[in-house]
């Protein structure tokens, strides 16, 4: 039992180790090799393929009144929500994307609130205050500083955030009643349907396949496998041992990661591009976000 507990940890510290290099991994490739767009639809048909070959030796059948959530949940999770999130990373720093990212918990809490009745707490209410006004003075902090920041790609990603967290509180229900591939399978598949009129095109005709490189075909591929194969596996087979409260809580180590990655950057290839992307306000919105989080995730105690 402990080791079981020990490897859900160590799986989801690996999903969000794997999300923070993702930022700087795709940024790498956007635009100059592959536009958003095409890129979302690579990773959706890539992903999608590796979970129906696992939903082929799953024999479970949906029950009619369940498709239009799973067709809901993959507009929220597998289109819109990876749209937002590769448009935005496209335009500002991976630095301020991880930090965003954080918030992820508390736009699942107000959700919570409103759609699954959520008990508030005078912890939680603090707790989403100061994580709201953390993530906020980052978005804002985007069309004023010097750096690679950028206001329209924050607010692109914490739409992504917000997206995705509305996928998560439609999908709970749901996995209730169904093995979690399966979910999954459904959801890539009716994300891959929202995409067609929307990226198709830039994979066909937009997209200049004769400036693919090495590099662009392993990062495209650690896109696919990686970020988005494993995470999800990694984080459902964490979520069957421990809460979703301390499974949240590994947000944490996406901007902890993100400020190592550039500082390795900086220091071992000796690339600074990313230098200035670390400065006070983004240390204190993360540090809110995080504060906010952790108290929307404690648990009350019991008396």
């Amino acid at each position: 039992m402990r080791s079981n507990i020990i490897k859900a940890h160590l799986a989801l510290f690996a999903s969000h180790v794997i999300y923070a290099a993702n930022h700087f991994i795709a940024k790498d490739i956007m635009p100059e090799k592959i536009n958003p767009n095409a890129l979302v639809v690579f990773r959706v048909i890539g992903a999608g393929l590796l979970f129906w070959g696992i939903k082929f030796f799953i024999r479970e059948r949906i029950a009619k009144k369940d498709f239009f959530k799973l067709a809901l949940c993959g507009l929220f999770g597998a289109s819109i929500n990876q749209l937002s999130f590769f448009h935005g990373l496209n335009l500002t720093s991976p630095i301020d994307t991880s930090i965003i990212m954080t918030s992820a918990p508390t736009v699942v809490f107000i959700l919570s609130i409103f759609f699954l009745k959520e008990k508030v707490t005078g912890a939680k209410l603090l707790g989403l205050s100061i994580g709201a006004l953390g993530a906020i003075t980052l978005i804002w902090y985007g069309q004023v500083s010097d750096n690679n920041s950028s206001f329209s790609g924050n607010l692109f990603v914490f739409i992504n955030v917000l997206f995705y967290s509305m996928y998560q509180v439609i999908v709970k229900p749901l996995m209730r009643s169904y093995h979690f591939i399966t979910i999954i399978s459904w959801v890539f598949l009716f994300g891959f349907l929202f995409l067609i009129p929307l990226g198709l095109k830039d994979v066909i005709y937009n997209t200049d396949y004769a400036a693919f490189d090495t590099n662009t075909n392993l990062a495209i591929a650690y896109i696919i496998l990686c970020t988005t194969f494993l995470t999800f596996l990694f984080n459902i087979y964490g979520l069957r041992q421990v809460s979703p409260a301390v499974a949240g809580s590994y947000s944490y180590v996406q901007p902890a990661v993100s400020f190592i990655i550039v500082i390795i950057l900086s220091y071992v290839f000796h690339n600074d591009i990313y230098n200035e992307d670390i400065d006070l306000v983004k240390i204190i919105s993360c540090v809110m976000v995080i504060i906010g989080v952790y108290l929307i995730s404690k648990k009350p105690k019991s008396s």
